[in-house]
């Protein structure tokens, strides 16, 4: 993680190309790195959210309430800076699309994040 202006840390913009491989070839453990590592990054930024964690559990326990809480936290974090977010809570109904629709979530989720990332300073992925 970098630091921002703010000093607050800034989370890592990731490939998603490389997310869908690594989930394809780990047989989907790259999930749950994948799910930990956004939440504890949105958690030590904004200081909101269910963290690393928590979040990890939520994943493990019942895996489809990350597909809502996820893209809900990461719409968060737009709207506190003023912005629209490209992503909410609603974006999880992706997930009920058979096969590509954890593709398409994914993709929603991550290209938010990184521009997210992005325009707080981070590197591109």
């Amino acid at each position: 993680m970098t630091e921002s202006a703010g000093n607050r840390p800034l989370g890592q913009p990731r490939g998603i190309a490389f997310g869908i491989v690594m989930f394809i070839i780990t047989l989907s453990l790259y999930g749950y790195y994948w799910t930990y590592k956004t939440h504890a990054e949105i958690k030590k930024y904004s200081g909101e959210g269910v963290g690393g964690v928590v979040g990890l559990v939520i994943y493990v326990v019942l895996s489809i309430v990350t597909a809502f809480v996820l893209p809900s936290e990461v719409g968060k974090m737009y709207r506190r800076d003023g912005k629209e977010p490209p992503v909410s809570g609603w974006t999880g109904l992706w997930i009920l699309l058979p096969l590509a629709g954890i593709f398409v979530w994914f993709v929603k989720v991550q290209r938010a994040l990184n521009r997210y990332w992005e325009s707080k300073g981070a590197q591109a992925a």
